[in-house]
């Protein structure tokens, strides 16, 4: 049964240590991270392991919507064949694409080529990266120790396995089950409900076929988004190299999800769920809410 941990951003860096960095002095975090709530999620993690001494570069497109120069790293980006009009106008229709009611076959198809666009651009993208030969020089002599990255868009996972520097993925979750391939954890479709079926974990036979059947139309979106990485992994590295035994690269797996979302399943010792951690932290109350609690039980009590 998966084991939940509620861990601040104090225990990331610990965990992070864990993987390559020396217990007694900063070490150098090369943080590729994913446009949009993904890297909200992870920019918190950043500036806490700023705050604990260790340099952090984050390696990001020159084109973005959130990730800007912030002054607790130091921002390295990199040219991408789109503009920030188009890239932004894509990210809208996608928005509004998500919201569409209708014929579900129709919305599917709709949604399969807008991400099949979405990561034909982030390829051409994390082409031009991995083959900027200045930049993967300047990356190797900088002496790593690590790399923070999430793996829902795999440039940042190739990369890490071409630097061979050891890896921690920071991520929700992997669409087709890559995740539990790659560390090899059982994920048994008679139990655990598949993405976006509504399912739970108690299904009669035909909700058991249907969790069977239904990541078939997901499969097919992997296939479409991932295929055109792998070849680009076959290239770097000289050999034939599947997406599994990429991700397979990561030393820790942070998952930012939470027993309320999930399911009792096996885990393995390297996968650690850290839900809450983009929850905001409480202010303390002021002496006017303090006051106005303390008046409202005062006449409760005198009422009953």
């Amino acid at each position: 049964m998966a084991t939940e941990f509620h861990m601040p951003l104090q225990g990331l860096v610990g965990l992070l240590l864990l993987c390559a960095l020396p217990w007694t002095e900063g070490g150098k975090v090369l943080v590729i991270p994913v446009e949009g709530s993904h890297w909200l999620s992870m920019r918190d993690v950043v500036r806490e392991l700023h705050a604990h001494g260790h340099q952090t570069v984050v390696l990001a497109p020159e084109v973005s919507v959130h990730i800007k120069k912030e002054d607790f790293f130091t921002l390295k980006p990199y040219a991408v064949p789109y503009t920030k009009q188009g890239y932004e106008r894509k990210i809208t229709q996608n928005i509004n694409l998500a919201f569409e009611t209708g014929n579900y076959v129709k919305t599917f198809l709709k949604l399969t080529e807008a991400i099949k666009n979405i990561s034909t651009d982030v390829f051409k993208s994390c082409l031009d990266l991995l083959h900027n030969e200045t930049l993967i020089q300047h990356l190797n002599s900088s002496s790593f120790d690590v790399v923070l990255t999430d793996p829902v868009l795999p440039c940042g996972a190739v990369l890490a396995k071409y630097l061979r520097i050891p890896t921690v993925f920071f991520l929700l979750y992997l669409p087709c089950d890559k995740d539990s391939e790659a560390t090899q954890c059982p994920s048994p479709s008679s139990y655990i409900p598949s993405l976006l079926t509504r399912l739970s974990d108690h299904m009669d036979f035909l909700q058991r076929v249907k969790n069977m059947l239904y990541p078939l139309a997901l499969k097919y979106v992997c296939h479409v988004s991932f295929t055109q990485f792998e070849s680009l992994a076959s290239e770097l590295l000289q050999r034939e190299v599947s997406l599994v035994e990429v991700l397979n690269h990561a030393s820790v797996w942070l998952f930012r999800r939470d027993f309320v979302f999930d399911y009792p399943r096996p885990i393995m010792p390297n996968m650690v769920f850290i839900g809450g951690i983009n929850c905001a932290n409480r202010k303390p109350l002021s002496w006017v809410c303090i006051e106005a609690i303390n008046q409202s039980l005062f006449y409760a009590e005198c009422i009953f």
